[in-house]
């Protein structure tokens, strides 16, 4: 009797660390399937969160890129069109002031021109009085003259001829020699002007004549 007792509790040992040898296989199992999951999922959960954040910076850097591109185009078009504008109103400018320089150009030369032909006129004018107030044979000759030409030489003498006055000394000079030398019949008075130029020498028809074109 006490030998099966024996012999059963060492069976028992026996099959007591048997059953313990396997549980422990079984839990070393389970721990490095364990083991294996985990580092799995972690594996997984890195190389997820690695994606997602290339994503994300690739999508922020597309997104600044896209709006630094926008930014420089709208800089551009301002900038082009602030130099359009000035461009525009130094051209107005300009046209503007070629204008007025113009216009007082014209307005310069046209007081010029007024200013020369007013000296002209004064020159001759002057020229002319001058001439007839120290033309004193001239004026003496044209005594004579007076009393059909008019003391001014603006009257026809007998309703017939030409005004004196004012035509020029050459003219009249010549007109004088061809009374006295008889060639010269302007409305039948060719007879009545060679007796009053008949003694008249060549210097004092020259100056009557001088005498008569400043009336």
């Amino acid at each position: 009797m006490k030998k099966f007792t024996l012999l059963s509790l060492v069976a028992a040992t026996v099959l007591f660390t048997a059953c313990n040898d396997k549980t422990t296989e079984s839990l070393k199992d389970a721990a490095s399937s364990a083991t294996e999951s985990v580092k799995d999922a972690a594996s997984g959960a890195v190389d997820s969160a690695k994606d997602a954040a290339k994503d994300a910076a690739s999508g922020a850097v597309d997104s600044v890129k896209d709006a630094a591109s926008g930014a420089v185009d709208s800089v551009k078009d301002a900038a082009s069109g602030a130099v359009d504008s000035a461009k525009e109103k130094a051209v107005g400018a300009a046209d503007a002031l070629k204008e007025r320089a113009s216009s007082a150009t014209d307005a310069a030369s046209g007081a010029v021109d007024s200013v020369k032909d007013a000296a002209v006129a004064t020159t001759v004018a002057a020229g002319a009085a001058a001439a007839s107030a120290d033309n004193a044979a001239g004026k003496a000759a044209y005594a004579k003259c007076a009393g059909c030409h008019g003391a001014d030489g603006k009257t026809k003498a007998l309703g017939k001829s030409n005004i004196v006055a004012g035509q020029s000394a050459a003219d009249l000079e010549v007109a004088l020699n061809g009374y006295k030398a008889g060639t010269r019949n302007v409305s039948g008075m060719g007879m009545l002007m060679k007796g009053q130029v008949a003694a008249m020498d060549d210097a004092t028809i020259k100056a009557v004549s001088e005498y008569m074109s400043g009336l």
